[in-house]
């Protein structure tokens, strides 16, 4: 097998403290969305958009459970805890402020509202949900706290007239690990 060039691992983000001394670690949302949205688009004319969704989510779940191994540390001693950490990192980072509107630890469900979402906060009402790499970054973070693959769909979102992203979260059944 040939070795991967692109093969993700968290030494790709970088030595934060010394990348860029002049311009610092911020960085404006349309310079973000330009880049989201052209991958989308030119990823979308050569594979189509139902493969392109399910990148952009498979992409979403390794960020995401990267993410959980290494900037939710140490790791969370219960959900509730787990919580609180996601909330300080997603508004300390610009991603967004989480809220959890419902949870069922005994069966995993939960509904999660994410406002000011940095994927679409803003956007004209389109009449349907794109942050399909959001539902992917949810599951992987769930995911790699219980150790069991979620499914995560937005059912609410800006860009259908919401002023808020919502997502219900659950364990996935065996046919939807591959999602």
């Amino acid at each position: 097998m040939t070795k991967r060039k692109y093969a993700f691992s968290w030494d790709l983000i970088g030595d934060l403290s010394n990348c860029r001394p002049n311009l610092g670690l911020t960085l404006r949302i349309e310079v973000y969305r330009l880049m989201q949205f052209c991958f989308r688009d030119v990823l979308e004319q050569r594979y189509g958009t139902e493969e392109v969704d399910a990148i952009f989510y498979e992409a979403g779940v390794l960020a995401g459970r990267h993410f959980f191994e290494n900037a939710v540390v140490p790791r969370p001693e219960n959900f509730n805890a787990l919580i609180v950490k996601l909330q300080d990192l997603l508004k300390e980072l610009g991603i967004g402020v989480l809220r959890i509107e419902a949870s069922d630890l005994d069966t995993l469900n939960f509904t999660l509202a994410v406002s000011e979402d940095l994927d679409c906060s803003g956007l004209p009402e389109l009449g349907y949900e794109i942050c399909i790499y959001d539902e992917g970054f949810l599951a992987g973070i769930l995911g790699a706290y219980t150790g069991r693959p979620f499914k995560v769909k937005e059912v609410d979102c800006w860009c259908t007239n919401e002023r808020i992203c919502r997502f219900e979260a659950r364990p996935s059944t065996l046919e939807e690990k591959s999602c």
